[in-house]
């Protein structure tokens, strides 16, 4: 069965390109006599907008795309809710850290801005160094009592191909891909590893989202690779812009429905 999905985050009220990408997923689902999801992804707990995700259900309801699975209509994936899911993801990257797609990173906050304020003043991409990549049993041993986050394990020179069922085959060098952070020192996930633990879970068939996340597409085919998970099908549409270029953001107010 399809199943399709939306995962706003409650960060700001929605806007018209919050009913956009639901209109693409609604419109797939139903054409396929499948199931359209509503997850909310409310792990950015320093900006999240009390009213937000009523207000989110308001828009969709108004535009009559009513979903199948939701905080409000119990499906058999729940719950729908990230923030409470957080056992599931911790499970998940202890599980990909014992895999070798993961490692432990003790780095404190002071050497990591430290490190980036160091990248730009030599005029370089400001990544992670993986400093915590390669070390021992003796010094994790000896570091596993602090506060540390679980990074994924990007894997050195190579090229990483995905599959865009809009603009076929992308290739990617891992080597300008950071080791991002999937699961941070509060146990609440990044979006890497919500949204493709999620994904998983909920059995999504059909990714359609916008273009601004191509540039995470390679990180979340190689957690799919890393867990051996099936994948599904990837479609990333253009962007809504504003009349002077820019993205429509409800950070900004614009369009706001």
């Amino acid at each position: 069965m399809v199943r399709t999905r939306i995962a706003p985050s409650p960060t700001g009220f929605p806007h018209i390109g919050t009913i956009y990408q639901a209109l693409f997923n609604f419109a797939w689902a139903r054409k396929n006599s499948g199931n359209f999801i509503v997850r909310i992804e409310d792990t950015d707990r320093e900006r999240l907008v009390e009213g937000a995700e009523k207000k989110i259900f308001e828009a969709l309801d108004w535009f009559s795309l009513r979903e199948d699975e939701s905080p409000r209509r119990s499906g058999g994936y729940g719950p729908y809710r990230q923030s409470e899911r957080l056992k599931i993801y911790s499970k998940y990257a202890e599980q990909l850290v014992e895999k070798g797609g993961a490692y432990y990173c003790f780095c404190s906050k002071k050497r990591l801005e430290e490190l980036h304020k160091e990248q730009i003043k030599e005029k370089k991409s400001t990544m992670y160094d993986k400093h915590c990549r390669n070390l021992s049993e003796e010094e994790l041993a000896q570091k596993k009592g602090g506060p540390y986050v679980i990074r994924l394990k990007v894997p050195e020179s190579e090229t990483i191909s995905v599959k865009d069922e809009i603009r076929g085959i992308i290739n990617f060098d891992s080597s300008l891909i950071e080791d991002s952070v999937l699961l941070k020192s509060d146990r609440y996930p990044t979006y890497h590893l919500g949204v493709v633990v999620d994904d998983y879970s909920m059995k999504i068939t059909h990714v359609v989202r916008g273009e601004e996340w191509l540039s995470s597409f390679p990180k979340h085919i190689l957690l799919y690779k890393y867990f051996e998970w099936p994948i599904p099908l990837f479609y990333h549409t253009p962007i809504l812009r504003n009349p002077d270029k820019s993205k429509v953001s409800k950070r900004q107010g614009h369009a706001n429905v």
